[in-house]
Parts: structure tokens; sequence; C-alpha cells
């Protein structure tokens, strides 16, 4: 097995430019992003990466990160989810799914793998990223990175509870929540 070298906290987020899927109404489907979207809106960025398009575990999470996109935009924090599938089956699962046809989030195609690759997420065997999340702060640093196996899904309050945490910008103890006393050094 070959080890990955992770892109991880204190590290700029690559920069990229890749299509992705916005709708599934016709003509509409598909929009370019890069990384400057968040950074010249002063934004957070939470990017999420799943392995496989018309999987099991990949569209709870999807769903999930959708039920909360209001608390995401309400922090500041651009969301986005990412796969190295391309934007046409990306488009045809959203279409064929019916947790996946209302998202409010672009679904990032990485057909050439380059940022999977370049943030260190690629399963070796399968060529497929991670269950990889990423968060962004506003000048581009990842300041969180949280990589689960390929068969467990991750926490979408544990994510905002970080975001919540590192945009205090103070020390936070174990698992503080958004309101909660914050450690005075």
């Amino acid at each position: 097995m070959t080890e990955n070298r992770i892109l991880s906290v204190g590290s700029v987020f690559p920069e990229f430019k890749k299509q992705a899927v916005v709708s599934i109404e016709k003509g509409k489907e598909f929009y370019e992003i890069s990384s400057d979207t968040h950074r010249h809106n002063d934004q957070w960025m939470v990017m999420f990466w799943w392995p496989k398009d018309f999987t099991f575990v990949c569209p709870t999470e999807i769903a999930e990160f959708n039920k909360n996109y209001d608390e995401f935009r309400d922090r500041d924090a651009v969301l986005i989810g990412a796969s190295t599938d391309s934007e046409f089956v990306h488009a045809a699962w959203r279409r064929d799914h019916e947790d996946l046809r209302e998202l409010r989030f672009p679904m990032l195609a990485d057909t050439s793998k380059s940022l999977a690759e370049e943030l260190g997420i690629l399963q070796a065997e399968e060529k497929v990223a991670y269950r990889a999340t990423y968060i962004v702060d506003p000048q581009g640093i990842i300041r969180w990175v949280s990589l689960n196996d390929l068969n467990v899904g991750r926490n979408v309050a544990e994510v905002l509870r970080v975001l919540d945490a590192l945009q205090t910008d103070e020390l936070c103890p174990c698992n503080w929540q958004k309101g909660e006393e914050t450690i005075e050094a």
C-alpha cells in the first residue's frame, strides 16, 4: 500500500479551476468554479470529498450537508462537494437520486484527479478520493482536515462545530459548542 502525503493544516489549499454541477435544469447544469471564489469574497470554504457517485454512503452525507447548507452560509462559508467523477456523472446522479435533486451547493468534478492527488487523498488501488473534509480560511490556508475510510460516513455537525471554533480565533476546549465560554490564556 502506498503512503499518501495528505496536505494538512497550515498548508495553502491548492489553486483549482474545475467544472461543477450546480443544477439539474437543462442548459444550466454546469458552471466553472475556482479556488478564487471564496478568497475574493473573504469567505471560508468547506470542501468535502466522496469516493464515487451512484453508491450508498455518499448520498447520505451529501444530503446531510445540503440540509445544513444555511448553517454553512450563515457562517460565511462556501460549501463545495467533490469527487473524481465527471460532471456528466454528477448530473445523472442528481437527476436519478431524489435526495440530490435540490442540492444548493456545487458538485465539483475532478475528472483529471489532479486536485485529489495534490491534496493526497486518492485511495491507492481504485484511485478514488477518500472521504476527506477540508475547512479553509479566507486567506486560503487549511485550518482543519478530516479523513475517513471509504466505508465510514462523516459527521456534518462536527464539521460545523469545528468551523464555529475556528471562527472564534480563540482557545476552545474539548467538546466546545458555539455560545460556550472559550479559554482565557
